[in-house]
Formats: structure tokens, C-alpha cells, sequence
């Protein structure tokens, strides 16, 4: 039997639209009292603000209820009117005998709302054009609250005829307001005080109320029916099948505006990576402003050409110290203006492009001496130095991120081009601003008299020079030192072997800019295999010293699964916390550093990663804790084996095992406490740590 036979049609209703009352007709709701608990009491006055769609209705109070305190009632009404007699007061009567109720719009957005009247099997519908709800107003009790202020400013004021007298001329000081910006007209406009007097500027239409009985209401209710029945004066409810089922469910329309791809404050890395390369680049460094090279290529999508990246980043930014910063003319658009000042672009971008030249002369740059060159309000001349700089007391303003020699040195050619853009830009500055050659060239930066506020990288650069200077000195020191103990000391600098094809080096250049070599990773190549503190020492010397043994197994004990990538960035912080200029920054490679795990009762996972992994070689080297001397050592064995044949696996599978090894004896907690320590969920799968690619 089919369906339809299981489900008869039983009646046929017609459904017609009623029109004559849309753009007139409000849903009144009364939410503080039930449904059968009308208000039965004569309708004073009402009125209605359309455009807001604000209505206020007063209803008379009983005051010969039983129920009604007379005396709070005159109270009421002598604090909200006072003791005079006017055509103003709110209560006449000087009793309150009336309540004010206030509407509240209950929903913006009626369209799928409407009223509906069934009459001679036949079902007509009027849309609504507004639901209000309806609560008491107490407006009343903010006028006594001002009558009460007004009284006692008039009894501290006193009644002294000599307050007339007392009055003397005072003096005006007439000013004048700036012109309104275009930002500080839209902050106005949406401002919560400009919308309150919006709203009070529309005038009230005052309505006449009719009773639920009245003849003129009956008459009116005659509108909610379709005033024609006919088929050709219904054509909204009269659709073919296709027309009706796209009215129910409409195909996918394109929104008029497109919303905003990037807003000013907030990036979707979603939205970014939609976006062709140059937009990307572009709309990075307009939120950015200024950016390394590296972090720009960890924002973009994994296997990005960096050949491409370089072409579109010249596009829209400058090389300053080794780093890239938005170009001027992209920041300040033709025809636009300074959002301070009113100064227009091309005049903020030269003095901007002042500012990031003189970064590429100095590190430390004066507010006050650009100030004096570019000749702009000080707001434009903060703001351009707020975008690439930062202020130091006592020293001026100092470009934002550490000098950037590792780019410099893999692009010469970039660096090469830029270096001859600035020299045009020199001598466009040299001509706008007629600066003579003594105000172009570079001027030595001395310390300034007083207190100077040294921050901690550059106590370690310095520290660090100082130690490359005495190298040889210490080297005596740290070969007495091996002669004179059974065992090598301090921490150890972990140096790459040489990388196979695709392998790519971990940056650890050290030159006088980057202060954070040590921490960023190793050197990669024979040549600059140097540590920070001088020459490593040759491979036959460089044994695991007890301190990198400790190392190992502390770690291993706080993580349990390491890659060999995750293993080399920890040691590297934890060299990093060793104090400037020690003695022990001694070179060793990855294959000690391996070595030394696997003799910490360690033993390394061979993980099958699938072939679409972007895994690179040394996060595809994974190491776990194999003996830890506890109860657990067994368990973790036994899941490290199962990661062995599979890359992925589920929950259910693991505790299959356990329980076929191990018998009913593993509990929830401890399948729990096993997963915690070595693996991490993704997708209702658990992978070792470090093995899922973001």
C-alpha cells in the first residue's frame, strides 16, 4: 500500500490574503499579566510614534477597588505634581487614578508572522506589521525624583533678595570648534545620545481608542477578510508546483554587498588564504606594517613559492634592516587624507618615507629631529613612528624587530635592488626637504648622560661579543677544566649534520642583529658551524655530556613522545636560559643528540606517515620513552608497538588491546592516562604527539 493511501486528504481549506490592514495592523502583547487577566478599565488616550513603531496607552486605575491603598495614591501624586494646581500635572484628580503603558518592539522582522481569521471554511491571513509588547511605564517616578531636586535647590538657594544683586558680569570666552572629521561624524552618529535624540525628534501622533464592542471596531475587523475572492485578485496563493516549491525553498542568492574580507582588526586565515597571493601579501602587511620574511611565509598557505612572495612583497613593501615594511603610498592612498590632521597623502608619504629611511641608516631614531626635517603635526609624526618603532627612555624610538642579516645574506639580490630603490629615495628626500650631505649621512650613536634602560637581548649581544673576543682564553680555561673533572659540564649546543635533499636547515645565524639565534635553531652548513661563543669543538670530542643525559630523560619524562624537530626546539630554549657568555656553548649534532636519547631507555617509533604527509625529515623522527620504571611501562609499550603498524588509529582499537594483553585489569583511567601522556585526538582518531600535520 503507498503512502498516500495511509495518509487521505480529509479537507480542503481555501487561504486567502488579506491586504487592506498590512501596513496598519499591530500584534499588542502584555507579558507581565496571563492571558485571562484583562485589562478590563477604560482607555484614557493613546499614541504612536510609526517610525519607531513606539506606542503608549493609558489606562485608568480603579480607585475604588478594594484592593487599591488610597493614601499611596495621593502620596504618588502629591511627589510627582507638588501642591500646585496646573494644566500639566499628570494627575488632576491629585490621586494617581491612571497607569501609562510603554511598548517595546518584540521582533525587527515580521514577514513570516500574520493574523489569521477562519470564517465559512475559509482561512484568510493579514500579514502584521508590527508585535509590540506592552509594560508599565514608570516615567512618573523620574518626575518626582525632579521636583524633589527642584525643592531643595530652592531651599539651599534660599529666598535673599540680594541674590538679584549678587549677579555680576562675567566674563565669555568665545571658541571655536575644528571642522568635524569624517571618523568623529560616524562615532557621533552611532553614539547612544544621538540616537536618543533621533528618536525623541519624532513626533507623537495621538490615536483614538475604540472598545473591543464598539461599532467601529466591528467595522474594522470586517478588513482583516479579502475584500475579493477571486482567483485573479489572488494570485500570491495562486503558484504552479515548480513556483510554489521555490517560494519554499528559494535558490542561493548572492548577498548585494559583499561582506568585508578582512576587517581592520580581526584576519581570518580562512577568508586570507581565498584570496589571490598578492592580496594576501598585501592585506598581511597593511594589518601587519612591518614583518620578517619568515613569519610572512608561516601566514601564508604550506608550500607557497617563495620566489612568488618575494615578487609581491616588493610590490607593497620596503627592506628596513633585513625586514619588510608597508610601503607608504599603499598605506596612504591617492586623494586620501591624515585622519589627525587633514594633511593630504602625498604629503604624509614622503614624511613617512623619511622615517623609514632614516631606519635603514640608524637603528635609534629622535622624534623631535624628524619632527624638524618633515615639518608635520606631532600626531602624524607619532603614528609614523608608532607603526615601525618603539620608544626607549632616554634613547628615542628604536626600529621595531632585531636586524634581519639571515635574509640579507639568502637574498643578496633583493637586497641589492632595494638598496638602489633607497638610493633613489635618498635623493628625492635630499631635494624635497633640502637637507645638505651632513644631514644625510649616518651619525654615531652615543650613549646618552643619565640612567639608559638596556633591555635583555641586548645585555646577551653584548655578552656574546665580549666571549668571541676572549674566545681563546676560555678555551684554556674550558680544556683544564675537561683534564682536571671526570666529566664534561654545562649544557650543549646542538649542531645540524649534514642535511639530505629536501631537509631544510634550522636558522641559527649569529651576527651582530640577531640576538636570537640561539634560540631559533642550529647551523646548518660546515661552513658556519661556529656556536655563539667561538669554534665547536671537533666531533671526536663532542661526547654526551652528563648534563645533555639529564636533559634527555628530564624532558622525556615531562613529554613521554617527542619528534626529533620538538626535541631540538626544547633544547634550544633550554640553551637559551643558560647565561650570556657561557662557557659551555659547545657544538654537537643530530646524530649525538639521538644517540644520547636512545641510551636514555628511549627507543624510536617508526611511525608509517602516509604518502600525502607534508611532514618534514625531522618530524617524521619520532622518539618515545620506552622505560620509565613504573607499572605503566608494559601499557606504553604495548600502544607505542600499535603506532608502529599504523599512523592513526581509534580509541576502541587501543582499549582492544589492553584488554586482550592485560584482561580487565585496565581501567577508563588508565587508558585515559596512557592517551594524555603519548597521543593527542584529531577527528575521533589519536595519533602520537608531534605526528598531525595543522
Amino acid at each position: 500500500m503507498s503512502s498516500e493511501d495511509d495518509d487521505p486528504i480529509i479537507q480542503e481549506i481555501d487561504v486567502y490574503l488579506a491586504k487592506s490592514l498590512a501596513d496598519k495592523l499591530y500584534l499588542f502583547q502584555y507579558p507581565v499579566r496571563p492571558a485571562a487577566m484583562t485589562y478590563d478599565v477604560a482607555h484614557l488616550s493613546a499614541k504612536i510614534k510609526p517610525k519607531q513603531q513606539k506606542v503608549e496607552v493609558e489606562l485608568a486605575i480603579d480607585s475604588m477597588s478594594p484592593n487599591y491603598c488610597r493614601s499611596k495614591g495621593e502620596q504618588i501624586a502629591l511627589n510627582v505634581d507638588g501642591t500646585t494646581t496646573e494644566e500639566s500635572n499628570t494627575y488632576s484628580t491629585k490621586l494617581m487614578d491612571k497607569q501609562t503603558f510603554s511598548s517595546i518592539q518584540a521582533t525587527t522582522n515580521t514577514s513570516r508572522y500574520a493574523a489569521a481569521v477562519f470564517r465559512k471554511g475559509e482561512l484568510h491571513l493579514t500579514p502584521l506589521h508590527g508585535i509590540l509588547q506592552l509594560r508599565p511605564s514608570f516615567s512618573y517616578l523620574d518626575k518626582a525624583d525632579s521636583k524633589h531636586r527642584e525643592r531643595e535647590a530652592a531651599n539651599e538657594g534660599g529666598d535673599s533678595s540680594q541674590d538679584e544683586a549678587e549677579e555680576d558680569v562675567k566674563q565669555i570666552t568665545v571658541r571655536f570648534s575644528r571642522p568635524e572629521s569624517e571618523q568623529a561624524r560616524q562615532r557621533r552618529v552611532q553614539s547612544y545620545e544621538f540616537l536618543q535624540k533621533k528618536h525623541a525628534e519624532e513626533p507623537w501622533v495621538h490615536l483614538h481608542y475604540y472598545g473591543l464592542k464598539d461599532s467601529r471596531s466591528e467595522h474594522e475587523r470586517q478588513y482583516l477578510f479579502c475584500q475579493f475572492t477571486g482567483m485573479a485578485e489572488n494570485t500570491e496563493l495562486v503558484k504552479s508546483p515548480s513556483e510554489y516549491l521555490a517560494m519554499l525553498m528559494p535558490p542561493p542568492v548572492e548577498e548585494e554587498f559583499a561582506k568585508p574580507v578582512c576587517p581592520s582588526n580581526v584576519l581570518s586565515m580562512a577568508q586570507l588564504r581565498s584570496l589571490p597571493l598578492g592580496d594576501q601579501v598585501r592585506t598581511l602587511m597593511k594589518n601587519v606594517k612591518v614583518m620578517p620574511f619568515a613569519n610572512l611565509m608561516s601566514f601564508l598557505s604550506p608550500g607557497t613559492d617563495s620566489t612568488a612572495v618575494l615578487r609581491c612583497i616588493q610590490q607593497v613593501a620596503m627592506l628596513v634592516q633585513g625586514n619588510w615594511v608597508i610601503k607608504s603610498d599603499v598605506l596612504y592612498p591617492k586623494d586620501s587624507c591624515s585622519p589627525h590632521s587633514g594633511v593630504p597623502a602625498e604629503v604624509l608619504c614622503r614624511g613617512r618615507d623619511y622615517v623609514m629611511w632614516k631606519f635603514t641608516q640608524e637603528r635609534w631614531v629622535e622624534r623631535k629631529a624628524v619632527a624638524a626635517v618633515v615639518k608635520l603635526p606631532p600626531e602624524d609624526v607619532k603614528d609614523f613612528m608608532e607603526q615601525m618603532s618603539v620608544t626607549r627612555i632616554n634613547r628615542g624610538w628604536e626600529f621595531l624587530l632585531p636586524h634581519d642579516g639571515e635574509f640579507i645574506k639568502k637574498h643578496p639580490d633583493v637586497a641589492q635592488r632595494q638598496h638602489m630603490l633607497w638610493m633613489g629615495i635618498q635623493a628625492k628626500l635630499e631635494k624635497v626637504f633640502k637637507l645638505s650631505k651632513e644631514d644625510m649621512m649616518p651619525k654615531k650613536q652615543t650613549p646618552q648622560p643619565g640612567s639608559v634602560v638596556v633591555s635583555g637581548e641586548q645585555l646577551v649581544t653584548k655578552a656574546r661579543e665580549n666571549v668571541r673576543e676572549n674566545y681563546s682564553v676560555l678555551e684554556r680555561e674550558l680544556q683544564q677544566r675537561h683534564r682536571a673533572q671526570s666529566q664534561d659540564l654545562g649544557a650543549v649546543r646542538v649542531k645540524q649534520e649534514p642535511l639530505s635533499d629536501g631537509e631544510e636547515p634550522m636558522d641559527t645565524s649569529s651576527s651582530a642583529g640577531h640576538n636570537n639565534a640561539a634560540v631559533n635553531g642550529l647551523y646548518s652548513d660546515d661552513s658556519s658551524r661556529d656556536s655563539v661563543n667561538g669554534p665547536c669543538l671537533p666531533r671526536t670530542h663532542a661526547t654526551p655530556t652528563q648534563e645533555l643525559r639529564d636533559f634527555v630523560s628530564s624532558i622525556f619524562r615531562k613529554h613521554f613522545v617527542l619528534t626529533l624537530s620538538e626535541l631540538k626546539r626544547l633544547f634550544n630554549l633550554h640553551l637559551a636560559s643558560l647565561p650570556p657568555g657561557h662557557s659551555l656553548f659547545s657544538g654537537i649534532s643530530d646524530r649525538l643528540l639521538q644517540e644520547t636519547v636512545l641510551d636514555s631507555k628511549c627507543k624510536q617509533i617508526l611511525v608509517p606517515f602516509p604518502p600525502q604527509s607534508s611532514a618534514e625529515a625531522d618530524e617524521q623522527k619520532v622518539f618515545a620513552l620506552w622505560e620509565m620504571g613504573d607499572s605503566f611501562d608494559q601499557h606504553r609499550q604495548l600502544l607505542l608497538e600499535i603506532f608502529m603498524k599504523n599512523y592513526r588509529v581509534r580509541r576502541n582499537l587501543i582499549q582492544g588491546k589492553l584488554t586482550q594483553e592485560f584482561g580487565d585489569n585496565v581501567t577508563k583511567t588508565d587508558l585515559d592516562r596512557l592517551l594524555k601522556e603519548c597521543c593527542v585526538s584529531y577527528g575521533g582518531m589519536w595519533y602520537l604527539k608531534g605526528t598531525v600535520q595543522s
